[in-house]
């Protein structure tokens, strides 16, 4: 009893720290990302380049394409191209979304 005693009166003092514990991680992992955005943009496009040559080639076999796969690959070009584009655009409206602002 002692043992959970201690812990919970530990845990008032070190909880608090765990949201600068998780903000330190995610600037390493950010400033990780941004070294590989250049590869991961290359990346995205090539599979999107991918994803439509295979659209194309099933049109070709006279296969029958999903609405939703369709969907989902007019959907994933239009956000790469956002992200590419307009990055600032996009990162000031995930800070307004975050920071609750409308």
């Amino acid at each position: 009893m002692a043992a959970l005693g201690s812990v919970i009166a530990a845990s008032s003092c070190c909880l608090p720290l765990l949201p600068f514990v998780f903000a330190a991680g995610a600037a390493g992992t950010s400033a990780f990302f941004a070294q590989l955005r250049p590869y991961l943009l290359v990346l995205s496009v090539l599979l999107i380049a991918f994803g439509f040559y295979k659209s194309w080639r099933a049109k070709q076999c006279n296969c029958k394409q999903s609405r939703i796969s369709t969907f989902v690959l007019w959907f994933s070009a239009i956000v790469v191209f956002l992200f590419i584009f307009f990055p600032q655009v996009i990162a000031n409206l995930v800070a307004d979304l975050l920071a609750g602002k409308s």
